[in-house]
């Protein structure tokens, strides 16, 4: 089997070698050529000749061999402050969104303040608080230059702190600082890479300048920057004695420029790797165990009168209550922007920071989630599994597969690396996905859209969990791969007896694999039946029926009946008035629909409705 096979870009071998070079000669400069350096010559202020290869200074002194000695020390001073204002200003944007609201607010607040001013003024500032020299310079360069860095870092975090990779990392427990660093940094490596090397390059010109103003290295000791302030002053006399330091500067930072995009080019998975070869396997073995579903048995989820708000005080959610039996696939099906996702993100107390929920009961497999404030305790990870949407955005794009996979194992598990390793294959395998072990060791981008899917299933269903939440799982999928899904969930409710709850706009999707569907509507639950009675189409609300009327099945194609688009569209928050929300868009409604909001009355079947026309019908056929 062949690994994966990575060439480095051009740009980042020309810049290796150039920085190897300037490395080389700062190194041996010194050590080499201090003597001619500081050689005394009667040659005074002589032009580039084939004895001073870029003349003479006032003293008689080789220029170019002096060029040569001044790199280590400039090099050294750029380098320095580099890594203080690099390391310093990660560090501080990476905590900073990881904090509260409120340290937040004040980092973000003191980053702009900062970045307002030029970093050279900063410099310039610091340097004439302490005393020249090298010390002082390196700390005043790093300090000024920090600010970017975190700006940086804050936006990049930002951007990845609400990633489904990073939700499921704090869904596992893993604690505020190792999620930083390893889910969030890795991932904008890239960027910082790239203002680490401009960073170097500008620290070396900014070296230079302040060496060029005399705050820097002093006499007898000399850098780029200050070789460059004499060269300057005998510009007429010797232009080689400026050209020298000048090329040095200009070299270097083309150096650190081909080295920095080089790096994102090389360090980007999505650019480095080559297809592997097709490795044939063997069928994959039976699986054993037929779980029958726990009757009598306390849900496996529950929740009553959960509420969503946005800060503004607007409800998304209006109080919807659900529960979810051991072994029970549930299906809450509607429109976009019904609910459906954030309902099911409250159960896994992974709502977006800026939502406010509230719930009489909030309960997952014994553990009392109703406390908004209370964090959600780290078990829970082994025992919910979430799929989420886009399988593409599900894993963290700068770690393997197998990483991720046998993460949960090792930190709640306490499995060995073997072991996790062993069962995360298996799990694969149980998915159907080919060549396990070489999935393992893929990117997330080197597997197809079906294989990501089915990886991320495998994924949730590692810790054995009771209750797997599948947020629209076949959306990003080709039809034909969405069936393959929808199988393989259905396997795994039936092998393992685990419950699903299976969120889809699809009403036919939530048709073909649940045994009970919710249906939901601006925030709320508009009817609940069973799979049974949506199949024969006998539902009550008049919602349901026009999802049905507009989604295609067998017997309509077999019958030529024509789709029926449902006119309109679902209101937003903001929109919604003080009756049932569906009422503009319903052809049964009456003035008591615009007024009123219907309550969710359950039915001797054990069904149930909230609709004013339906349940004043019940009543006169009862």
């Amino acid at each position: 089997m062949r690994g994966v096979r990575t060439r480095l870009p051009a740009m980042l071998l020309v810049g290796l070698v150039l920085a190897a070079v300037i490395v080389l000669v700062a190194v041996a400069g010194p050590i080499l050529w201090q003597a001619r350096a500081d050689a005394l010559t009667g040659d005074i202020r002589q032009g580039p000749s084939g004895a001073h290869w870029l003349g003479t200074d006032a003293l008689g002194r080789d220029v170019f061999w002096r060029t040569v000695v001044a790199t280590r020390s400039t090099i050294e001073m750029a380098v320095a402050a580099t890594a203080i204002a690099a390391a310093l200003g990660t560090f501080l944007g990476a905590m900073i969104v990881s904090a509260g609201p409120a340290v937040r607010t004040l980092g973000d607040r003191v980053i702009d303040l900062l970045l307002s001013f030029p970093p050279i003024i900063i410099a310039l500032t610091f340097t004439a608080i302490l005393s020249p020299g090298r010390a002082s310079v390196v700390g005043a360069i790093g300090l000024a230059f920090c600010p970017q860095f975190a700006r940086l870092t804050n936006r990049l975090a930002l951007s990845v702190q609400e990633r489904d990779y990073v939700t499921v990392a704090r869904l596992l427990g893993v604690g505020r600082f190792r999620v930083v660093t390893r889910h969030v940094v890795p991932n904008i490596a890239p960027p910082l890479l790239v203002l680490t090397s401009v960073g170097f390059a500008t620290s070396v010109v900014t070296v230079s300048g302040l060496s060029f103003l005399g705050l820097s290295v002093q006499p007898p000791s000399y850098d780029w920057g200050s070789l460059l302030a004499s060269g300057l002053r005998n510009l007429y006399d010797n232009p080689g004695e400026a050209f020298g330091p000048a090329a040095a500067i200009l070299v270097t930072g083309l150096a650190a420029g081909l080295v920095g995009d080089g790096l994102v080019r090389h360090m980007d998975p999505r650019g480095t790797s080559r297809p592997h070869r097709a490795v044939r396997r063997s069928a994959d073995p039976p699986t054993a165990g037929d779980a029958s579903r726990a009757g009598g048995a306390a849900p496996v989820a529950s929740v009553r009168d959960l509420s969503i708000r946005r800060p503004d005080g607007r409800e998304l959610v209006h109080g919807i209550s659900l529960t979810v039996d051991a072994g029970e696939i549930v299906g809450i099906v509607g429109e976009s922007g019904s609910g459906k996702s954030l309902t099911a993100l409250a159960l896994a107390r992974l709502l977006p920071r800026e939502l406010e929920w509230s719930a009489a009961h909030l309960n997952v497999n014994g553990v009392d989630l109703a406390d908004p404030a209370k964090a959600p305790p780290a078990r829970l990870a082994t025992e919910l599994g979430i799929v989420f949407q886009d399988p593409s955005s599900s894993f963290n794009p700068a770690l393997r597969i197998g990483t991720q996979l046998t993460e949960v194992l090792r930190v709640h598990a306490k499995m060995s690396r073997r072991q996790a390793h062993a069962l995360a294959v298996s799990r694969l395998a149980e998915t159907r996905v080919s060549s396990p072990e070489l999935r393992m060791r893929q990117y997330p981008h080197e597997l197809s859209g079906g294989m990501r899917q089915r990886a991320m299933i495998a994924a949730a269903m590692l810790p054995e969990p009771k209750l797997i939440i599948a947020d629209e799982p076949t959306t990003a999928l080709d039809v034909t791969v969405q069936a393959d899904v929808l199988r393989l969930l259905k396997q795994i409710n039936t092998t393992h007896g685990t419950a699903i709850l299976l969120i889809s706009h699809d009403i036919g999707v939530v048709s073909s694999l649940c045994d009970r569907i919710c249906v939901m509507y601006a925030g709320r639950v508009v009817e609940e039946l069973s799979v049974e009675d949506l199949r024969r189409r006998d539902v009550r609300h008049p919602y349901t029926r026009a999802l049905l009327a507009a989604s295609p099945d067998t017997a309509s194609e077999r019958d030529g009946a024509r789709l029926v688009p449902l006119p309109g569209r679902a209101p937003a928050a903001e929109d919604q008035g003080p009756g049932c929300s569906f009422a503009p868009r319903c052809p049964l409604a009456v003035p008591v629909c615009t007024e009123i909001v219907p309550p969710l009355v359950a039915e001797p079947s054990g069904n149930a409705v909230a609709c004013h026309v339906e349940t004043a019908a019940a009543e006169v056929r009862s």
